[in-house]
């Protein structure tokens, strides 16, 4: 393993168009959850210029669909979007195809007689874990998360005037003997209004750094490392200056990189789908073993059959090369854990309308809340492998 290196990871904003569409997926679930939180929902969005389609297979309460394209509307107008390209006013079109849940799929998946419920697909989810930062998250994307939430926030109450909702950070950070040590580089690339030049842009986003960034990172990052709108002016944006689709920023909604991805995406999908359930677990598990200080880090692998309840396997690398530590970590996830889909959605309160809030800014590194979204960040089990 590398003790000395640079890393560098990524973040857009939930005014990206793949991000508005990630938002549109999720409160479609979360509205279906509402309803009836045995419901089943794989939703795809695509966006353009004036146009939003929905399409995918739901099972649930009957849902008018103008009731359905109203919430869209509201979901495009609280992430901020009133342009001549793209708006939630009457003038960008909204379909929805949305139809019934195939009836194969449900023999697999849903519990009968004897036979559990199984995993909604097959594949791999990974969770991981790291003492980079408070919220056991890898510093340069928590760091890349935080710029932009804090200038949405701020865009959002009016403190922070002419610039517009698409944007993206990224941060290089270099590492000495395997931990954080100072902020190379920073990028920050933002739509902005055509009252503004470049200048004026980078003098408004670059406070953002500071607030986001602890002191001690951010010591000798040279002034010229700092990239706002590199390539120019950035007034069109969103949906109208690029198309957008569900699930295409995995890597931004996980760990920026710095941990394997199973190629599942999260928005869209109902707790029953492992995609997203399983890789909530996984993160579930990693956090408590790297908060019981057991490990720095931890990385682990669940695999799924569709149709069958238990993963196929389970993997953990704690990154220390003590096989047996390893060996009964894993053996205590096992004692201890039920991952089974219903095992996890129990587990974690997942069949509520807690997702439209993951849209953005990454699922993990955040807050557990009131409502039970976050669920998965708590660290309540911790004391199971500090024993």
């Amino acid at each position: 393993m590398k003790k000395d290196y640079l890393f560098t990871s990524e973040s857009v904003s939930e005014g990206h168009p793949d991000k508005v569409c990630d938002r549109i997926s999720d409160m479609v679930v979360d509205t279906y959850l509402g309803m009836d939180p045995q419901s089943r929902v794989g939703c795809e969005t695509l966006t353009t210029t004036n146009k939003v389609v929905l399409a995918g297979e739901v099972r649930g309460p009957e849902f008018k669909k103008n009731d359905l394209i109203q919430k869209v509307r509201e979901c495009i107008k609280d992430i901020g979007y009133d342009q001549d390209g793209f708006t939630w006013k009457e003038t960008t079109k909204i379909e929805s195809h949305l139809h019934s849940q195939s009836a194969d799929i449900a023999k697999g998946v849903d519990a009968v007689g004897n036979k559990d419920e199984g995993a909604g697909d097959q594949g791999i989810m990974f969770g991981y874990a790291c003492n980079e930062t408070d919220v056991l998250m890898p510093a340069p994307i928590y760091y890349s998360h935080k710029i932009l939430r804090l200038m949405a926030e701020d865009r959002k109450s009016g403190k922070l005037k002419n610039i517009e909702p698409d944007s993206k950070s990224q941060i290089t950070i270099e590492y000495k003997n395997g931990k954080p040590s100072s902020v190379k580089s920073v990028v920050i690339s933002t739509q902005h209004s055509a009252d503004v030049n470049q200048s004026q842009v980078r003098e408004l986003v670059k406070p953002y750094i500071e607030k986001s960034i602890p002191k001690n990172l951010l010591n000798g990052l040279d002034d010229k490392e700092i990239y706002v709108n590199p390539t120019g002016n950035f007034v069109i944006g969103g949906p109208d200056g690029d198309s957008g689709l569900t699930g295409r920023k995995i890597i931004v909604d996980t760990y920026g990189g710095a941990a394997p991805h199973g190629g599942g995406a999260f928005s869209g999908k109902d707790p029953t789908k492992v995609d997203r359930s399983a890789a909530y677990v996984a993160r579930y598990l990693a956090k408590n073993i790297v908060s019981s200080k057991i490990a720095d880090k931890c990385l682990i692998q669940l695999a799924y059959a569709i149709g069958v309840s238990k993963p196929l396997s389970i993997f953990v690398d704690l990154f220390d090369n003590d096989e047996e530590k390893n060996k009964h970590v894993v053996e205590l996830i096992n004692n201890n854990f039920d991952l089974s889909p219903r095992g996890i959605r129990e587990m974690l309160g997942l069949n509520k309308p807690i997702y439209s809030k993951t849209a953005a800014y990454g699922h993990f590194g955040r807050n557990p809340e009131s409502d039970g979204s976050f669920s998965w960040e708590k660290t309540d089990k911790r004391d199971i492998f500090s024993k």
